[in-house]
């Protein structure tokens, strides 16, 4: 057994080392790879919509138990932590991979650069993962096992916990799996046959240049009911902010002037021009103001967790740690040996647009923020992890390096890019994998298995997302109003802006100060700044799912362990509803580019012109859907206890 120094005394994994179970099988393989693309693909299609994704490792281990329970007969802890360890790879890849990449489908429709190459995506894709994953194996001892009780690890804690209280996995499965469903039929009716609108819209004449509106979509109250009502009403603060103050603004000060970027009089504008031509900017100051303001923040923290995970490396504590299953990593030659295979790809292949000077920003970069992202999950979880600010920095100093080597234009900017993406996709894997192995080492599994299975993860998903980008973008392109990849057009912004491109910089300087004044304010920037960036649409929906939770968390139940039951089972419900909508709204780009006698499969299934419930139609959906996720949530009335029962 590992000997743990900060504990004093020895820690004992629930699977103890000596016990050999089924682990790195080939049904936890194939299961884990199918979860990795559904639940990458999932998350891609909701950070281009909404900016964030969410975690899949629960979700993909609930699922796992109930299948493998229920449906193979078998029972191995082990095996559905192996499941999801390979799943939530995907939507790690794909968090890193949404928030920069579509950056140069942008430019390619702009006509600034060459369309990149499904293989050429792929490639970035997954070289970026097997570097998150190469530099984290290292730091396992350091961090996992000599920090245990330290460092908590909120959601490799939480997902543990999940595993070990398995014997509830098939009734949660069939809860995500009942969310997948209904989401799935919903998207198809709201988005698909179009019988009522996803996006509802009202604009007020008396007060011109406000407006209001909903997405009625269940992807985005689930996220809303993860998040919970704080964050959810610090992205509604943010959408207000710009719908009924700043919009309004600009309408009655703007009389019939034209103001640059756009050459329409803003007294013609409505809302949807104003928000475009004009906030969009000032939110994309917001964010990035944002960004980095988080990263400065961090910096403290940021150099103390470097300078003690090289402390720990270097002083190698966990070298009289017994060697046996539950504490053998990948040995340092494979390590090694996928580094240079990873350096010689993103070199040698000529469409990959990267010298040697850009491999080594990313090897130096990649690095720090692997090991950065790593320790700063165990202490502030993965939520908490300021990746867009990794981002924006890498970027920044990206770009100006490209400019003084005389490497500007479009290429200069579209390799930026490609060195964000890795670097990006690089913190983004390295955190969701210390988390992995934080459940791994309270379960007992084995860790070279366990990092293997990252690779397996890393590959598959790398090449679906890969494929998804280029379905989306076929489908309705990106900065569209289906897809306005929020995070990727701040990082083209950043770019641009660096390289000299023509931006309404007062505008962006606006955004700047209003995160500014946020932060004095002691409110948390970036939310408020997503909300502002984004149309109050989109917020609308997350305060319905955040207020939804809240409902639950102030009821009074019978004991604590019920309401987290209850809570718990509207999570699993709205991960269903993430991943349903997901599906169906990559299934719908499919049919937006499959053609029928010259017409779109989704034009031929669209039946809005013959029969569409309006907006009003929408909202009695989205109000039936949140009744469904309360019902699901407290299936067994008898869980609660009304406040006159309780005062009787």
């Amino acid at each position: 057994m590992e000997n743990n120094a900060p504990n004093k005394g020895e820690f004992k994994p629930f699977i103890s080392a000596d016990k050999i179970m089924p682990e790195f099988t080939v049904t936890s393989i194939i299961l884990g790879v199918v979860l990795a693309i559904v639940f990458g693909a999932a998350n891609a299609y909701l950070g281009l919509r909404v900016g964030m994704t969410v975690s899949a490792s629960i979700p993909a281990a609930v699922i796992s138990m109930g299948i493998i329970r229920l449906i193979m007969k078998k029972d191995s802890i082990l095996e559905n932590n192996m499941v999801q360890t390979i799943g939530s790879a995907g939507e790690s890849l794909a968090a890193g991979a949404i928030f920069t990449l579509p950056a140069v489908f942008m430019w390619v429709a702009e006509g600034k650069a060459v369309a990149p190459n499904y293989m050429t995506m792929a490639l970035v894709c997954i070289a970026g993962g097997l570097l998150g994953v190469v530099f984290m194996v290292p730091l396992r001892k350091a961090l996992i096992v000599k920090e245990h009780g330290v460092l908590p690890y909120p959601e490799g804690t939480a997902c543990a916990e999940v595993l070990m209280a398995g014997e509830e996995g098939g009734t949660a499965a069939s809860t995500v799996f009942i969310g997948l469903g209904i989401a799935a039929v919903y998207k198809f009716i709201a988005d698909g046959i179009k019988l009522f609108p996803s996006e509802i819209d009202w604009s007020f004449k008396k007060y011109d240049g406000s407006g209001i509106g909903m997405d009625v979509l269940p992807a985005l109250a689930g996220v809303g009911y993860i998040c919970g009502a704080r964050i959810s009403s610090y992205m509604l603060a943010g959408g207000t902010l710009a719908w009924f103050i700043i919009m309004p603004m600009i309408k009655a000060f703007g009389g019939d002037m034209v103001m640059f970027p756009s050459n329409v009089p803003i007294s013609q504008m409505d809302t949807w021009g104003i928000w475009s031509s004009y906030v969009r900017y000032i939110g994309a100051g917001a964010v990035a103001a944002g960004g980095i303001i988080s990263l400065v923040k961090s910096l403290p923290l940021i150099i103390k967790t470097f300078s003690e995970s090289m402390s720990s490396l270097k002083n190698k504590e966990g070298s009289d740690l017994a060697i046996t299953r539950t504490n053998t990593d990948l040995s340092g030659k494979y390590l090694i040996g996928l580094l240079i295979i990873v350096m010689a790809i993103l070199l040698l292949v000529p469409a990959i647009p990267l010298g040697i000077g850009s491999c080594l920003i990313i090897i130096i970069f990649g690095f720090f923020f692997a090991t950065v992202s790593s320790r700063m999950v165990g202490l502030v979880g993965s939520s908490n992890n300021p990746v867009s600010g990794m981002a924006i920095a890498t970027l920044l100093i990206a770009t100006i390096l490209l400019k003084a080597t005389g490497d500007t234009g479009s290429s200069g900017m579209v390799t930026a890019i490609m060195i964000g993406t890795i670097i990006c996709i690089v913190a983004a894997m390295a955190g969701d994998m210390s988390q992995d192995l934080k459940t791994g080492y309270i379960v007992g599994a084995t860790p070279w298995r366990q990092q293997v299975g990252e690779l397996i993860g890393t590959v598959a998903s790398g090449l679906a997302i890969a494929g998804v980008l280029y379905l989306l973008n076929a489908a309705w392109g990106f900065g569209s109003k289906e897809l306005p990849a929020p995070q990727a057009t701040l990082m083209k912004v950043v770019v641009e802006g660096v390289m000299g491109g023509n931006l309404p910089w007062n505008l962006v300087f606006v955004g700047v100060f209003v995160a500014v004044i946020i932060e004095i304010l002691q409110i948390p920037v970036l939310p408020v700044a997503i909300g502002l960036y984004l149309p109050i649409h989109l917020s609308t929906p997350l305060m319905c799912g955040g207020l939804l939770k809240l409902w639950f968390e102030k009821r009074k139940f019978n004991n604590e362990k019920t309401r987290n039951n209850v809570i718990t089972s509207g999570v699993l419900f709205s991960s269903g509803m993430i991943a349903g909508e997901g599906i169906v709204g990559i299934l719908l780009a499919v049919f937006a580019v499959i053609t029928v006698h010259g017409t779109s499969l989704g034009t031929i299934i669209d039946v809005s012109s013959k029969l569409s419930l309006g907006n009003w139609g929408g909202l009695i959906f989205f109000i039936a859907l949140l009744l469904i996720v309360l019902k699901f949530s407290l299936w067994d009335k008898k869980l609660y206890v009304d406040d006159k029962n309780e005062a009787a």
